[in-house]
């Protein structure tokens, strides 16, 4: 089950990829982990999507991670008496706090909570940015806007504030149930929705306890000015280009991406590049040219995945737009000028701690030597994290006695994960780690191999150490089920 690229595909489920069958076949066609959308999905339907997934990593005894993605604050408009109305350029439109059904001058807007936050010159979309309007006035349950783009609008149409910093909570009481029912099954990943500011992230680790990761989407402008904070307290990001491209100039989004993947980079925190990466293949089984640029832009630029929407969860080829992601991946990565421009986007700086440092040198001892990989032992995740943000030229091998942690790295960049117990010595350490390259293909008898642990063995956060070792015949044993712990 070696995949033959270090770049991560995270691929949504949906009515397309509902059963057992299509999930393993997307699994074998690349999939390295799974989205479960709670915008489309009820509890129940997550369970039987987390059932699926788990009996699929026993039956190939491979780590699968599974992210749930919180669908968030929802704004929405009221209803019209007749629609769709037209809403013409220069006109005068009023957004009211009365339920009544609306017509082409006013719409109820069912969200107090806006007319506190919105000031004079902010703008408001509409229908995923197809309407635009700027506030004249805010007077007590009204906003007096003026068109700036028409259109046709129709009922419950969203609206989006890309200038103003609503006063809500990134998870609303649906949100924070499927929080805890996701947490009590043992997801890996929480995906958390439209965070405006760091004080988001704080209330969503708050309530998840440590029982899973936090990946904050980035799909805000108000996000974008915390940005550092917000990384600070995530433990991933997603560029969620989708939001981000209605609230901000569509010009200006390729460089944000650009900047968080670099800035997420740069703090050992997995980002995952997201939204419209294969669109046409939701119909088509081939993708545009464009698209497939745009996929190998996110490989060149170093993202630790790239996700499939409504291409693997509703569209008519979700196997096809796995494999073809994963095509564009590893021909990425082949390419020679690869090596270039992902060594030097970024200079990661090591922290001044002993775990930074031996992943620092870890890469370069690696790449100098010519090592078949790098084997990192690590229990809490944190030193995979600290080699992958090194981003070296040769196979990381990630193992761990806690299956949590191997199931949350399958998003991470260049992380080949292997659950296998804690070593009882210093020569059990070496032995594993070279039976374990050799079994796992990614060394052959009388390579080397680099290993990284801590000692004493067994402490989390304790990585001191760098050994260098030859694969013996010896050490190129089988490992039996007996020895080696199993996904179950």
């Amino acid at each position: 089950m070696r995949r033959e690229r270090n770049v991560k595909i995270l691929a949504t489920l949906g009515p397309s990829s509902s059963t057992e069958a299509m999930v393993e076949t997307l699994f074998l066609a690349g999939a390295d982990a799974f989205r479960i959308n709670m915008s489309h999905s009820t509890h129940e339907m997550l369970r039987e999507y987390h059932a699926i997934i788990r009996r699929i990593e026993a039956r190939y005894n491979r780590p699968i991670g599974i992210l749930v993605d919180l669908q968030g604050p929802k704004l929405r408009i009221g209803e019209f008496a007749n629609e769709p109305v037209l809403l013409k350029p220069e006109q005068e439109f009023v957004l009211d706090d009365d339920p009544t059904p609306g017509d082409e001058h006013r719409v109820y807007l069912p969200h107090p909570e806006i007319f506190t936050a919105v000031r004079p010159g902010d703008q408001l979309l509409l229908n995923d940015g197809l309407i635009r309007l700027a506030v004249k006035s805010v007077e007590p349950g009204r906003i007096v806007t003026r068109v700036i783009y028409g259109g046709e609008l129709s009922s419950r149409k969203g609206v989006n504030l890309p200038d103003t910093v609503v006063p809500l909570s990134a998870m609303t009481e649906k949100d924070k149930a499927d929080l805890d029912a996701a947490c009590e099954l043992g997801v890996d990943w929480i995906a958390l929705s439209f965070v405006q500011r760091p004080d988001d992230v704080a209330a969503a680790r708050k309530r998840i306890r440590g029982r899973a990761g936090v990946l904050a989407k980035i799909e805000k402008p108000s996000a974008l000015r915390c940005l550092r904070e917000i990384i600070e307290l995530s433990d991933a990001l997603m560029v969620a280009r989708g939001d981000l491209g209605v609230e901000l100039p569509l010009e200006s989004v390729p460089g944000w991406q650009k900047r968080i993947t670099r800035a997420a980079r740069k703090a050992g925190k997995p980002v995952v590049i997201a939204t419209q990466m294969l669109e046409s293949m939701i119909e088509n089984p081939s993708p545009t040219r464009a698209e497939v640029s745009d996929v190998a832009t996110a490989v060149f630029e170093g993202a630790d995945a790239v996700m499939l929407s409504a291409e693997s969860a509703a569209g008519k080829w979700p196997e096809e737009a796995v494999l073809t992601m994963d095509r564009i991946a590893q021909n990425v990565e082949s390419d020679p000028n690869y090596r270039t421009i992902i060594s030097g986007q970024l200079e990661t700086r090591p922290e001044p701690t002993t775990a930074d440092a031996i992943s620092a040198a870890a890469r370069t001892i690696a790449e100098t030597l010519r090592v078949a990989c790098i084997v990192s032992y690590t229990s809490s995740g944190s030193t995979g994290l600290r080699i992958s943000r090194e981003r070296p030229a040769v196979p990381i091998i990630a193992l761990s006695p806690r299956v949590e942690t191997a199931r949350r790295l399958s998003i991470a960049w260049g992380l080949h994960c292997v659950l296998t117990d804690d070593p009882r010595d210093l020569d059990d350490m070496v032995d594993r780690a070279c039976s374990i390259a050799y079994r796992e293909e990614f060394a052959q008898i009388g390579d080397r191999v680099l290993i990284t642990c801590g000692v004493p063995l067994g402490t989390p956060g304790a990585t001191n150490m760098l050994r260098i070792a030859d694969v013996t015949p010896a050490m190129a044993r089988e490992i039996t089920e007996e020895t080696e712990p199993r996904l179950l």
